[in-house]
Protein backbone atom coordinates (compact mmCIF):
# COMPACT_ATOMS: atom_id res chain seq x y z
CA UNK A 1 0.00 0.00 0.00
CA UNK A 2 1.31 3.47 -0.89
CA UNK A 3 2.24 5.65 2.09
CA UNK A 4 0.72 8.96 3.06
CA UNK A 5 3.26 11.53 1.88
CA UNK A 6 2.22 13.84 4.70
CA UNK A 7 2.82 11.32 7.48
CA UNK A 8 6.60 11.30 7.79
CA UNK A 9 6.85 8.27 10.06
CA UNK A 10 4.67 6.10 7.82
CA UNK A 11 6.67 7.29 4.80
CA UNK A 12 9.95 6.43 6.57
CA UNK A 13 8.67 2.95 7.44
CA UNK A 14 7.44 2.36 3.87
CA UNK A 15 10.74 3.45 2.30
CA UNK A 16 13.31 2.25 4.83
CA UNK A 17 11.84 -0.45 7.07
CA UNK A 18 9.64 -2.19 4.51
CA UNK A 19 12.29 -2.03 1.81
CA UNK A 20 10.27 -0.19 -0.83
CA UNK A 21 13.00 2.42 -1.25
CA UNK A 22 12.62 5.63 -3.20
CA UNK A 23 11.54 3.54 -6.18
CA UNK A 24 8.48 2.45 -4.20
CA UNK A 25 7.40 6.07 -3.70
CA UNK A 26 7.92 6.88 -7.37
CA UNK A 27 5.99 3.76 -8.43
CA UNK A 28 3.08 4.84 -6.22
CA UNK A 29 2.51 7.73 -8.63
CA UNK A 30 3.73 10.83 -6.76
CA UNK A 31 3.61 14.20 -8.49
CA UNK A 32 5.80 16.09 -6.01
CA UNK A 33 8.79 15.34 -3.81
CA UNK A 34 7.85 14.33 -0.24
CA UNK A 35 9.04 16.78 2.40
CA UNK A 36 11.73 14.50 3.97
CA UNK A 37 13.56 14.57 0.63
CA UNK A 38 13.60 18.34 0.16
CA UNK A 39 17.16 19.55 0.72
CA UNK A 40 17.96 22.89 2.36
CA UNK A 41 18.56 25.52 -0.36
CA UNK A 42 22.34 25.47 0.21
CA UNK A 43 22.47 21.77 -0.70
CA UNK A 44 20.26 21.93 -3.79
CA UNK A 45 22.10 21.58 -7.10
CA UNK A 46 21.57 24.28 -9.69
CA UNK A 47 22.23 22.57 -13.00
CA UNK A 48 22.23 25.85 -14.93
CA UNK A 49 25.17 27.26 -12.94
CA UNK A 50 27.43 24.22 -13.28
CA UNK A 51 30.05 23.81 -15.96
CA UNK A 52 31.34 20.54 -17.36
CA UNK A 53 34.77 19.19 -16.54
CA UNK A 54 36.54 19.24 -19.90
CA UNK A 55 39.64 17.23 -18.88
CA UNK A 56 40.16 14.46 -21.48
CA UNK A 57 40.21 10.84 -20.27
CA UNK A 58 43.54 9.12 -19.58
CA UNK A 59 44.44 6.26 -21.95
CA UNK A 60 45.65 3.48 -19.67
CA UNK A 61 46.88 1.28 -22.54
CA UNK A 62 49.82 3.68 -22.83
CA UNK A 63 51.05 2.70 -19.36
CA UNK A 64 52.48 -0.43 -20.99
CA UNK A 65 54.55 1.42 -23.59
CA UNK A 66 57.12 4.19 -24.06
CA UNK A 67 54.65 6.82 -22.78
CA UNK A 68 54.42 5.17 -19.34
CA UNK A 69 56.00 8.05 -17.43
CA UNK A 70 53.86 10.67 -19.13
CA UNK A 71 50.65 8.76 -18.38
CA UNK A 72 51.74 8.08 -14.78
CA UNK A 73 52.29 11.84 -14.41
CA UNK A 74 48.77 12.51 -15.71
CA UNK A 75 47.37 10.17 -13.04
CA UNK A 76 49.45 11.84 -10.30
CA UNK A 77 48.50 15.34 -11.48
CA UNK A 78 44.78 14.42 -11.41
CA UNK A 79 45.16 13.00 -7.89
CA UNK A 80 46.93 16.16 -6.71
CA UNK A 81 44.30 18.52 -8.10
CA UNK A 82 40.70 17.45 -8.67
CA UNK A 83 40.98 13.95 -7.18
CA UNK A 84 38.81 12.74 -10.07
CA UNK A 85 39.65 11.55 -13.58
CA UNK A 86 38.29 9.29 -16.29
CA UNK A 87 40.09 6.38 -17.94
CA UNK A 88 39.69 4.57 -21.26
CA UNK A 89 41.35 1.39 -22.58
CA UNK A 90 41.18 0.18 -18.99
CA UNK A 91 40.87 -3.54 -19.65
CA UNK A 92 37.25 -3.97 -18.53
CA UNK A 93 35.26 -5.19 -21.57
CA UNK A 94 32.79 -2.59 -22.89
CA UNK A 95 30.13 -5.28 -23.30
CA UNK A 96 30.46 -6.09 -19.58
CA UNK A 97 29.89 -2.41 -18.71
CA UNK A 98 26.66 -2.44 -20.75
CA UNK A 99 25.54 -5.68 -19.07
CA UNK A 100 26.28 -4.18 -15.64
CA UNK A 101 24.02 -1.18 -16.28
CA UNK A 102 21.19 -3.40 -17.54
CA UNK A 103 21.62 -5.77 -14.58
CA UNK A 104 21.33 -2.86 -12.14
CA UNK A 105 18.07 -1.72 -13.78
CA UNK A 106 16.78 -5.31 -13.66
CA UNK A 107 17.65 -5.73 -9.97
CA UNK A 108 15.91 -2.53 -8.89
CA UNK A 109 12.94 -3.48 -11.05
CA UNK A 110 12.34 -6.55 -8.86
CA UNK A 111 9.33 -6.56 -6.51
CA UNK A 112 10.09 -4.81 -3.20
CA UNK A 113 9.89 -8.05 -1.19
CA UNK A 114 12.67 -9.64 -3.29
CA UNK A 115 15.01 -6.73 -2.50
CA UNK A 116 13.88 -6.24 1.09
CA UNK A 117 15.29 -9.62 2.17
CA UNK A 118 18.72 -7.95 2.00
CA UNK A 119 17.89 -5.06 4.34
CA UNK A 120 20.64 -4.65 6.93
CA UNK A 121 18.43 -5.82 9.80
CA UNK A 122 17.38 -9.08 8.11
CA UNK A 123 19.94 -9.85 5.38
CA UNK A 124 20.89 -13.53 5.29
CA UNK A 125 24.49 -12.46 4.62
CA UNK A 126 26.76 -9.96 6.41
CA UNK A 127 28.25 -9.29 2.95
CA UNK A 128 25.05 -7.98 1.34
CA UNK A 129 23.03 -4.93 2.24
CA UNK A 130 20.09 -3.34 0.44
CA UNK A 131 19.20 0.15 1.55
CA UNK A 132 18.17 3.65 0.69
CA UNK A 133 19.74 7.09 1.18
CA UNK A 134 23.00 6.97 3.25
CA UNK A 135 22.29 6.97 7.00
CA UNK A 136 18.52 7.67 7.03
CA UNK A 137 18.37 7.77 10.83
CA UNK A 138 20.93 10.62 10.97
CA UNK A 139 19.96 12.72 7.96
CA UNK A 140 18.09 16.02 8.05
CA UNK A 141 17.00 15.39 4.45
CA UNK A 142 17.03 11.99 2.77
CA UNK A 143 18.94 11.22 -0.44
CA UNK A 144 17.00 10.16 -3.57
CA UNK A 145 18.81 6.83 -4.00
CA UNK A 146 18.41 3.09 -3.45
CA UNK A 147 21.38 0.73 -3.47
CA UNK A 148 22.59 -2.82 -3.04
CA UNK A 149 26.08 -3.30 -1.66
CA UNK A 150 28.10 -6.51 -1.95
CA UNK A 151 31.29 -6.90 0.08
CA UNK A 152 33.95 -9.22 -1.36
CA UNK A 153 35.82 -11.69 0.83
CA UNK A 154 36.47 -14.53 -1.60
CA UNK A 155 34.86 -15.95 -4.71
CA UNK A 156 33.11 -18.86 -3.00
CA UNK A 157 31.37 -16.65 -0.45
CA UNK A 158 30.37 -14.19 -3.18
CA UNK A 159 28.89 -16.99 -5.30
CA UNK A 160 26.98 -18.34 -2.31
CA UNK A 161 25.83 -15.09 -0.73
CA UNK A 162 25.55 -12.26 -3.28
CA UNK A 163 22.09 -11.91 -4.90
CA UNK A 164 21.84 -14.32 -7.81
CA UNK A 165 20.31 -11.57 -10.00
CA UNK A 166 23.56 -9.57 -10.08
CA UNK A 167 26.21 -11.88 -8.61
CA UNK A 168 27.99 -13.13 -11.75
CA UNK A 169 28.26 -9.82 -13.57
CA UNK A 170 29.37 -7.97 -10.40
CA UNK A 171 32.10 -10.55 -9.82
CA UNK A 172 33.30 -10.21 -13.42
CA UNK A 173 33.49 -6.44 -12.96
CA UNK A 174 35.57 -6.86 -9.82
CA UNK A 175 37.94 -9.38 -11.43
CA UNK A 176 38.45 -7.59 -14.75
CA UNK A 177 39.12 -4.22 -13.06
CA UNK A 178 41.73 -5.55 -10.60
CA UNK A 179 44.70 -5.15 -12.97
CA UNK A 180 43.67 -1.55 -13.70
CA UNK A 181 43.39 -0.74 -9.98
CA UNK A 182 46.87 -2.16 -9.40
CA UNK A 183 48.32 -0.04 -12.24
CA UNK A 184 46.69 3.15 -10.94
CA UNK A 185 47.83 2.51 -7.38
CA UNK A 186 51.29 1.59 -8.61
CA UNK A 187 51.65 4.98 -10.34
CA UNK A 188 50.30 6.90 -7.33
CA UNK A 189 52.44 5.04 -4.79
CA UNK A 190 55.63 5.17 -6.87
CA UNK A 191 55.31 8.96 -6.84
CA UNK A 192 55.30 8.79 -3.03
CA UNK A 193 58.36 6.52 -2.94
CA UNK A 194 56.54 3.24 -2.28
CA UNK A 195 57.02 0.19 -4.47
CA UNK A 196 53.90 -1.97 -4.65
CA UNK A 197 54.16 -5.75 -4.65
CA UNK A 198 52.10 -8.77 -3.58
CA UNK A 199 53.38 -8.47 -0.02
CA UNK A 200 52.06 -4.96 0.64
CA UNK A 201 49.18 -4.30 -1.79
CA UNK A 202 46.53 -5.59 0.64
CA UNK A 203 47.51 -2.87 3.10
CA UNK A 204 46.05 -0.43 0.56
CA UNK A 205 43.25 -2.33 -1.22
CA UNK A 206 42.68 -5.48 0.84
CA UNK A 207 38.95 -4.79 1.10
CA UNK A 208 36.63 -4.46 -1.91
CA UNK A 209 32.95 -3.82 -2.36
CA UNK A 210 30.69 -3.55 -5.39
CA UNK A 211 27.60 -1.34 -5.15
CA UNK A 212 24.75 -0.84 -7.56
CA UNK A 213 23.06 2.55 -7.11
CA UNK A 214 19.63 3.44 -8.46
CA UNK A 215 18.38 7.01 -8.76
CA UNK A 216 14.68 6.90 -9.76
CA UNK A 217 13.15 9.67 -11.83
CA UNK A 218 12.24 12.62 -9.62
CA UNK A 219 9.36 15.06 -10.11
CA UNK A 220 11.37 18.01 -8.73
CA UNK A 221 15.09 17.29 -9.26
CA UNK A 222 16.08 20.81 -8.23
CA UNK A 223 14.82 20.18 -4.66
CA UNK A 224 16.62 16.90 -4.04
CA UNK A 225 20.03 15.24 -4.26
CA UNK A 226 20.83 11.69 -5.31
CA UNK A 227 23.87 11.74 -3.03
CA UNK A 228 24.92 14.61 -0.79
CA UNK A 229 28.36 16.25 -0.62
CA UNK A 230 31.00 13.77 0.54
CA UNK A 231 34.35 12.20 -0.19
CA UNK A 232 34.78 8.41 -0.29
CA UNK A 233 36.41 6.92 2.79
CA UNK A 234 38.61 4.32 1.06
CA UNK A 235 41.59 4.22 -1.28
CA UNK A 236 40.33 4.34 -4.89
CA UNK A 237 36.77 4.24 -6.21
CA UNK A 238 36.11 2.90 -9.71
CA UNK A 239 32.76 4.15 -11.01
CA UNK A 240 30.72 3.15 -14.01
CA UNK A 241 28.13 5.84 -14.74
CA UNK A 242 25.45 5.59 -17.39
CA UNK A 243 24.82 8.14 -20.15
CA UNK A 244 22.44 10.33 -18.15
CA UNK A 245 25.02 12.26 -16.11
CA UNK A 246 24.55 14.11 -12.85
CA UNK A 247 27.88 13.50 -11.08
CA UNK A 248 29.45 16.73 -9.75
CA UNK A 249 32.88 17.30 -8.22
CA UNK A 250 34.04 20.31 -6.23
CA UNK A 251 37.24 21.97 -7.41
CA UNK A 252 39.37 22.37 -4.24
CA UNK A 253 40.12 25.90 -3.06
CA UNK A 254 43.80 25.24 -2.42
CA UNK A 255 44.99 24.14 -5.86
CA UNK A 256 46.18 25.92 -8.96
CA UNK A 257 43.19 25.35 -11.24
CA UNK A 258 40.41 27.35 -12.79
CA UNK A 259 36.98 27.34 -11.13
CA UNK A 260 38.30 27.03 -7.56
CA UNK A 261 35.50 26.24 -5.13
CA UNK A 262 33.04 25.58 -7.96
CA UNK A 263 31.13 22.40 -8.72
CA UNK A 264 31.85 20.87 -12.14
CA UNK A 265 29.97 18.03 -13.80
CA UNK A 266 31.88 14.88 -14.81
CA UNK A 267 30.26 14.20 -18.18
CA UNK A 268 29.64 10.57 -19.14
CA UNK A 269 32.11 9.32 -21.76
CA UNK A 270 31.02 6.11 -23.52
CA UNK A 271 33.22 3.18 -22.45
CA UNK A 272 35.10 5.19 -19.81
CA UNK A 273 35.35 4.54 -16.08
CA UNK A 274 35.52 7.33 -13.51
CA UNK A 275 38.27 7.10 -10.86
CA UNK A 276 38.21 9.05 -7.67
CA UNK A 277 40.72 9.40 -4.88
CA UNK A 278 39.48 8.38 -1.42
CA UNK A 279 40.30 9.71 2.04
CA UNK A 280 42.94 7.02 2.72
CA UNK A 281 45.08 8.15 -0.23
CA UNK A 282 44.84 11.73 1.02
CA UNK A 283 46.05 10.56 4.44
CA UNK A 284 48.87 8.26 3.21
CA UNK A 285 50.12 11.09 0.96
CA UNK A 286 49.91 13.53 3.91
CA UNK A 287 47.55 15.72 1.93
CA UNK A 288 49.33 15.72 -1.47
CA UNK A 289 46.55 13.71 -3.08
CA UNK A 290 43.05 15.12 -2.69
CA UNK A 291 40.07 12.94 -1.93
CA UNK A 292 37.36 14.29 -4.19
CA UNK A 293 34.31 15.99 -2.71
CA UNK A 294 31.41 15.00 -4.94
CA UNK A 295 27.63 14.75 -5.10
CA UNK A 296 24.93 13.47 -7.45
CA UNK A 297 21.96 15.26 -8.97
CA UNK A 298 18.62 13.60 -9.69
CA UNK A 299 16.73 13.81 -12.99
CA UNK A 300 13.11 13.99 -14.06
CA UNK A 301 13.48 12.21 -17.39
CA UNK A 302 15.02 8.79 -16.77
CA UNK A 303 16.10 6.63 -13.86
CA UNK A 304 19.88 6.61 -13.53
CA UNK A 305 22.22 3.85 -12.38
CA UNK A 306 25.86 3.88 -11.32
CA UNK A 307 28.04 0.97 -10.28
CA UNK A 308 31.07 1.75 -8.07
CA UNK A 309 33.79 -0.54 -6.81
CA UNK A 310 35.12 0.71 -3.47
CA UNK A 311 38.65 -0.36 -2.54
CA UNK A 312 40.08 0.22 0.92
CA UNK A 313 42.37 -1.29 3.55
CA UNK A 314 41.13 -4.16 5.73
CA UNK A 315 39.29 -3.09 8.88
CA UNK A 316 42.22 -4.16 11.08
CA UNK A 317 44.79 -2.15 9.10
CA UNK A 318 46.59 0.74 10.80
CA UNK A 319 46.67 3.88 8.63
CA UNK A 320 48.94 6.92 8.90
CA UNK A 321 50.83 9.23 6.54
CA UNK A 322 53.72 7.35 4.89
CA UNK A 323 57.00 7.96 6.77
CA UNK A 324 58.94 8.93 3.63
CA UNK A 325 56.34 11.60 2.82
CA UNK A 326 56.30 12.94 6.39
CA UNK A 327 60.10 13.15 6.33
CA UNK A 328 59.93 15.36 3.22
CA UNK A 329 57.06 17.47 4.57
CA UNK A 330 58.56 17.91 8.03
CA UNK A 331 55.37 16.98 9.88
CA UNK A 332 52.39 14.63 9.73
CA UNK A 333 49.03 16.28 9.07
CA UNK A 334 47.09 13.15 10.14
CA UNK A 335 47.41 10.82 13.12
CA UNK A 336 47.60 7.03 13.05
CA UNK A 337 44.32 5.13 13.46
CA UNK A 338 42.68 1.78 12.81
CA UNK A 339 40.68 1.75 9.58
CA UNK A 340 37.71 0.15 11.40
CA UNK A 341 37.52 3.22 13.67
CA UNK A 342 37.50 5.52 10.63
CA UNK A 343 34.72 3.43 9.07
CA UNK A 344 32.61 3.64 12.23
CA UNK A 345 32.98 7.42 12.25
CA UNK A 346 32.19 7.67 8.51
CA UNK A 347 29.03 5.57 8.69
CA UNK A 348 27.98 7.12 11.99
CA UNK A 349 27.33 10.53 10.43
CA UNK A 350 25.31 11.98 7.56
CA UNK A 351 27.21 13.16 4.49
CA UNK A 352 28.83 16.54 5.13
CA UNK A 353 31.49 17.39 2.58
CA UNK A 354 34.98 16.35 3.65
CA UNK A 355 34.30 16.48 7.39
CA UNK A 356 35.01 12.72 7.50
CA UNK A 357 38.73 13.59 7.41
CA UNK A 358 38.46 15.58 10.66
CA UNK A 359 38.57 12.20 12.45
CA UNK A 360 42.25 11.81 11.49
CA UNK A 361 43.49 15.41 11.31
CA UNK A 362 46.23 16.49 13.66
CA UNK A 363 45.26 19.62 15.53
CA UNK A 364 48.04 22.22 15.67
CA UNK A 365 46.31 24.46 18.19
Amino acid sequence: MAPSLDDESSLFNFVVRDGNGVKGIVDSGISKVPRPYIQPPAEQINKKNASKCEIPPIDLSKLDGPEHDEVANQIVRAAETLGFFQVVNHGVPIQLLDTLKQTAHNFFGLPAERKAVYRKEVSPSPLVKYGTSFVPEKEKALEWKDYISMAYTNENEALQQWPMECRDVALQYLKTSHEMVKKLLDALMANLGVELDDSNIDAFIGKKMVNMNFYPTCPNPELTVGVGRHSDMGTLTILLQDGIGGLYVKVPEDIDMEKKGEWVEIPPIPGALVINIGDMLQIWSNGRYKSAEHRVRTTSTKSRVSIPIFTSPQATQKVAPLPQVVEKDGMAHYREFLFSDYMNSFFGNAHDGKKSLDFAKVSFS
